[in-house]
């Protein structure tokens, strides 16, 4: 069942998180369908603008409806992820998406708001949510790339501000997690106190968490192992304050990096441990099998599980 992410941050405010998974492929769509199935949990399926181009819109979402089909209780919501205008009109034009994301957190307050007002205004006539961005996080989200130095938080004084000017749905924030597998150069973590400040500000508010992957570091030790050069120095969110998000207003966790990690170990471990082999259907199997397994460890993580059953629609 697909379903507006209002229904979800309502029900999960405070009590659980939404994992939002970029995908790409079938085989990231399989096992995140089948996943939130067999976990009863509600979750949503982030397309980016890389992902369009590489796959197609038409093609992305004829999988998700075909997922739908095959895995019939799965709740799920359907959102654009770091869209520029043109992408966030397109999509709302499309009528496929549920939620789509204005990302104008590099320009100044006031560019930002006027961009994200724009948006809201078209998206609010089809009843599509929106999420905007105030404060710059630093790493790389697929063609996006933002130097560390130039990273800044989000300032809790210009939240309600800003919310009330642009009337967006959902505020994705800058608390120290960047996108990418180098997260916390710097070791400092999520910054708990702005997240509990901008809760003060914007009571009951759906606050969204970008770079929420854990990078773990045994995938980096079997990836490395198995042919690879990624810097030892990988590191992600921990469960813990992932956990403890929560609790501060943090609806939505996006994924990617993580199942970008998962697709290359179990690809290089296939080429390194079955050289003879080149049918792509046996890696793609492992795969799926493997997201699976890992989507059910995370829906548990953001205390998802059995969620669905609690929803009234």
């Amino acid at each position: 069942m697909q379903i507006s992410p209002k229904i979800l941050f309502e029900h999960c405010y405070g009590k659980y998180a939404i994992a939002a998974v970029n995908v790409f492929t079938m085989e990231q769509v399989h096992g995140l369908f089948s996943s939130g199935e067999k976990a009863n949990a509600p979750f949503m399926v982030q397309i980016t603008p890389a992902a369009r181009n590489y796959a197609h819109p038409e093609m992305l979402m004829a999988m998700i409806t075909a997922a739908s089909k095959i895995y019939p209780k799965a709740v799920y919501s359907v959102h654009m992820d770091h869209g520029d205008e043109e992408h966030a009109f397109n999509a709302i034009q499309s009528n496929d998406y549920d939620s789509i994301m204005i990302d104008a957190s590099h320009d100044s307050f006031k560019g930002n708001v006027k961009r994200t007002r724009a948006v809201v205004e078209e998206a609010h006539k089809k009843n599509i949510v929106v999420e905007a961005e105030l404060g710059v996080l630093s790493g790389v989200e697929d063609d996006l790339s933002v130097d560390e130095k130039h990273a800044k938080y989000t300032q809790p004084s210009e939240v309600q501000e800003f919310v009330e000017l642009t009337g967006c749905d959902s505020l994705a924030v800058a608390v120290g997690t960047s996108h990418g597998a180098y997260k916390f150069s710097g070791g400092d973590g999520i910054q708990f106190k702005i997240l509990e400040e901008i809760q003060r500000r914007l009571p009951k508010f759906p606050i969204v968490l970008h770079g929420g992957s854990a990078v773990n570091l045994e995938e980096i030790d079997r990836i490395n192992k198995a042919g690879g050069h990624l810097n030892e120095g990988a590191s992600g969110v921990s469960p813990e304050e992932i956990v403890k998000s929560i609790a501060y207003g943090v609806c939505k966790i996006n994924i990617a990096t993580d199942t970008r990690l998962l697709w290359t170990r179990v690809h290089r471990e296939f080429f390194r441990d079955t050289p003879e082999l080149f049918d792509p259907v046996i890696p793609g199997k492992t795969y799926m099998a493997e997201y699976e397994k890992f989507m059910l460890e995370k829906f548990d993580l953001l205390g998802a599980t059995g969620k669905v059953s609690d929803m009234k629609f």
